[in-house]
């Protein structure tokens, strides 16, 4: 029975009546704890290294949890990737369900030499279902994405090309041109983009960037090749400089970033050092994974899918604002964003105990709040709310590395969640109701069909479903969990090679909004602990701003609930999900642990 981890306090926190105030207690400090037992094996030792260095710790012990410590499905594929290359064979299912180096170290095998299946990312590349989903609208010069970074001194065009040039010739879908009229991409061989072309310095203060970007952003033609574009931003002597860098969407995802910024540093860096760039290759290529899709989506397997995604989407619910969306009125102009930040206390909470508490992930909690937060708003009397979930798309498959394979993989799927209508107060307020809305969502999640990336191939690249799930009724509301990010530092102007925000992007102006209200939610790591913010789009001539208002602060609320809930010594507990190889029914998940606890670990 080993604490997952200890916080020690002088004292406990009180309430004005003398009790303990357990809202008022710290998070558990996750990055300072280390499981009782030292490695006992070379195999133990490399992944409590290789967990730490993923996660960004100091040291990690044996039996520490990778999504107990912050992890995330993206990080679970990095840690399969470093395993591979430190001589390891792991997937990323295996750290979904080991979790621990312990654990991890008994299924881990020494990687093979043998022959491999070639690939060969240059050549056509076939439209994914995310690039069907908005047909000619895909290739427009404005769909983009930019991030913005501090310039590091001495950064110099010259430095600049010669760095971009590496990672241009290292990442095959940034030599991507679309073919005009055709659902394809062809990719060039290394060296046939000049990355001096795309290349500039301008002379301007960090107020002006966002301009610079989206100036930058008019210079993309994916049908001439031009995916990218590095502005480096001299503001003067005396003022720290940015780099922009702009890439159309048809080439990057959000996940894409978290590649392509290390890679441009090291290369950069190397440069500037005299040295030779030598990025980490990069695993399976876009085009490899675009022909799996395509042979994915009219296999056996995934047709026998169909049914069960008919049934999940089920009859059309009513509308959100009174009308359904309309493609011709409600465009990418009309949308409208708020966010809120959830308190630093119930931040920590969200991203780390409930997820520990619950055996759960981060999205499944966000997801809990937001269902719960639509049901309560519309005033659902029967508790159902069809969702649409955006991925990363990089789902695991047996032979393939996507870790380091830059490109559009965004997915998405629909999932129909059923909260306790009449016990949302309770939950609101940290009651019991609480519990057992997480664990509900967290098992209607959990049995969606395969692992959720059967609803695109069969609704885009499979003819034969297609016409069922298109004539299907479309959820109204979207969700999105951006991920995890580190920021390194809280305060003050971004560091060289530093991110001064998140990523941002631009799209064609005529393209429809999908749905009626999206959610979306990010958390990043500041030295002062995690920050969680959430965010409402939403159609402007749909919903009026009070009432989307509205609904932000019902979600904010709910995850107040949630993490207040959590602070309950009898918070928790497992689900039937956690025993894939029993048949147990949450009732007797309970009467187990109320005879033999919840700190047992399941296997």
């Amino acid at each position: 029975m080993v604490p997952t981890a200890f916080v020690l306090l002088d004292r406990l926190p009180l309430t004005p009546n003398g009790k303990v105030d357990r809202a008022a207690l710290p998070a558990p400090d996750f990055a300072a704890r280390v499981s009782g037992r030292e490695p006992r094996t070379e195999t133990e030792r490399v992944l409590c290294e290789l967990f730490a260095e993923v996660l960004g710790l100091d040291r990690v012990g044996v039996e520490d949890g990778f999504f107990e410590l912050g992890g995330d499905s993206i990080m679970s594929m990095q840690l399969a990737s470093k395993a591979r290359r430190a001589g390891l064979a792991l997937t990323p299912r295996q750290v979904f369900e080991e979790k621990t180096p312990e654990r991890l170290a008994e299924v881990a095998r020494p990687t093979t030499t043998g022959a491999e299946v070639a690939d060969v990312g240059v050549g056509e590349v076939a439209w994914t279902p995310v690039m069907h989903a908005l047909g000619k609208r895909v290739v427009g010069t404005g769909f983009a994405q930019w991030v913005v970074l501090g310039a590091p001194a001495g950064l110099g065009l010259e430095v600049l090309t010669a760095g971009l040039a590496v990672v241009l010739d290292t990442h095959d879908m940034l030599r991507a041109r679309a073919v005009p009229g055709a659902p394809k991409l062809v990719v060039g061989v290394p060296g046939s983009v000049d990355a001096a072309a795309l290349v500039s310095r301008v002379e301007a203060g960090p107020a002006d960037v966002e301009q610079v970007a989206r100036e930058a952003v008019t210079r993309l033609d994916p049908s001439a090749g031009v995916n990218v574009q590095a502005v480096w931003v001299d503001a003067g002597p005396d003022e720290a400089g940015r780099l922009v860098l702009v890439a159309h969407h048809l080439v990057v995802d959000g996940v894409s970033w978290r590649v392509l910024l290390p890679d441009l540093r090291a290369a950069c860096e190397a440069v500037a050092e005299g040295r030779e760039p030598v990025l980490d290759p990069v695993g399976t290529s876009f085009r490899r994974w675009s022909h799996l899709l395509s042979e994915q989506a009219v296999s056996e397997d995934r047709v026998a899918e169909l049914e069960a995604w008919q049934a999940l989407l089920g009859e059309p619910e009513p509308p959100l604002g009174g009308r359904a969306l309309d493609p011709d009125v409600d465009t990418a102009p009309t949308l409208l964003h708020r966010s809120w930040t959830v308190p630093a206390e119930q931040a920590a909470v969200v991203v780390e105990r409930i997820p520990a508490a619950f055996h759960c992930g981060v999205h499944e909690v966000l997801l809990a709040g937001l269902a719960a937060a639509v049901v309560h708003w519309r005033g659902n009397a029967d508790g159902s709310l069809l969702v649409e979930v955006e991925g990363h798309g990089r789902e695991p498959v047996e032979g393939v590395d996507l870790s380091r394979t830059v490109g559009w993989f965004t997915s998405s799927h629909p999932v129909r969640l059923e909260v306790p209508a009449g016990q949302l107060d309770d939950a609101m307020a940290g009651g019991p109701a609480a519990g057992s809305l997480v664990k509900a969502v967290k098992e209607q999640i959990r049995a969606i069909p395969g692992d959720g990336l059967g609803y695109d191939l069969l609704r885009h690249l499979n003819p034969e479903t297609a016409p069922a799930l298109e004539s299907a009724p479309a959820p109204q509301v979207g969700f999105n969990y951006l991920g995890r990010f580190t920021t390194g530092h809280s305060t003050g102007p971004a560091g060289p090679w530093q991110p001064t925000g998140g990523v941002s992007g631009s799209v064609d102006p005529d393209l429809p909004v999908t749905h009626s209200v999206a959610a979306a939610a990010v958390v990043r790591d500041a030295v002062d602990g995690p920050e969680l913010e959430i965010t409402l789009s939403w159609a402007g001539r749909l919903l009026g701003e009070a009432d989307a208002e509205r609904l932000g602060e019902t979600w904010l609320a709910m995850l107040g609930g949630l993490a207040d809930h959590t602070t309950s010594p009898d918070a928790g507990g497992h689900t039937p999900s956690d025993f894939p190889l029993l048949d147990l029914a949450q009732h007797q998940i309970e009467e187990l642990e109320a005879a033999f606890g919840r700190g047992h670990r399941s296997r």
